[in-house]
């Protein structure tokens, strides 16, 4: 069956370097007897393969470096089908340290080298922009917009207020919205366990809360949720059937390890709310 909807992504590409522990460590802690292990990520990558596995016709605008992380770090979207317009830089590929604990709580410092060098994509219909490259590129790629703009302002920046009056729809944590300018049309606050909220105009105007899961690593949990929001949003579900999908989108992220590998299919979707 042919994509239902096309999907430009303008964002990051990481490495993802992820230690796992029974606890996380306080400050100035050393914690051991870890795991180590190593996974494709980055905001933009991470929601560029969500899409994909969702059945949307994805196109990722990125950036690497010219070195060994890259290829690991690109490992994902080629095996999602992604299509790929890659600038090369000479700072080293973005890297992600990761600390999760036995309930899937993380801990991330993201250390972005090459994803300084993404440029916006010229004239796009439907786009989605995270917060992990520079704002100018996501104020440049949201004025080339022709179609649907979405934003993940994630992590918390300031964001230009014709950003956000130019964005169909944006989604962020309680912490990353109490750092925006304004409110923006459409909202989708994530909650974690406790599920979604959508704002319009800082009104709800509907919840859902996620199916019941085991939680491993929520590193992609919301990179899962975006990703479903949009790519329903698209598909043309009313929003109540949107946030559902995505709140079970994400859920099923948070019960598997790593950041790519734990994002779900459409089918994986529909099978846990008939659940």
């Amino acid at each position: 069956m042919p994509p239902s909807v096309s999907l430009t992504v303008v964002g990051s590409i990481n490495l993802d370097l992820v230690a796992r522990c029974e606890r996380l460590p306080q400050p100035g802690e050393t914690v051991t007897d870890a795991t180590f292990e190593r996974f494709p990520g980055g905001k933009g990558a991470n929601q560029a393969v969500a899409a994909a596995r969702l059945g949307a016709s994805v196109r990722m605008i990125g950036a690497v470096g010219d070195d060994p992380f890259a290829d690991e770090a690109l490992a994902g979207i080629r095996a999602a089908g992604v299509e790929h317009d890659l600038a090369h830089s000479d700072e080293a590929t973005g890297v992600a340290l990761i600390y999760v604990d036995a309930g899937g709580e993380t801990e991330i410092v993201v250390a972005p080298g090459a994803n300084a060098a993404v440029t916006s994509p010229g004239q796009s219909e439907n786009l989605l922009c995270q917060l992990e490259i520079p704002v100018e590129t996501v104020a440049a790629a949201a004025r080339s917009t022709t179609g649907f703009f979405a934003l993940n302002a994630a992590p918390s920046k300031p964001v230009p207020v014709e950003v956000l009056g130019r964005a169909d729809l944006v989604v962020v944590n309680r912490y990353e919205l109490d750092a925006l300018p304004e409110a923006p049309r459409l909202t989708a606050l994530t909650l974690g366990a406790e599920g979604a909220v959508l704002l319009e105009d800082g009104e709800e105007v509907a919840r859902a809360v996620p199916p019941r899961v085991d939680a491993v690593d929520g590193t992609a949990a919301g990179d899962a949720f975006t990703a479903c929001m949009v790519v329903s949003l698209l598909e043309g579900r009313d929003r109540e059937e949107a946030l559902r999908r995505s709140c079970a989108a994400g859920a099923l992220a948070a019960s598997r390890l790593g950041a790519q590998p734990s994002l779900p299919t459409a089918q994986e979707i529909d099978d846990i709310l008939r659940a």
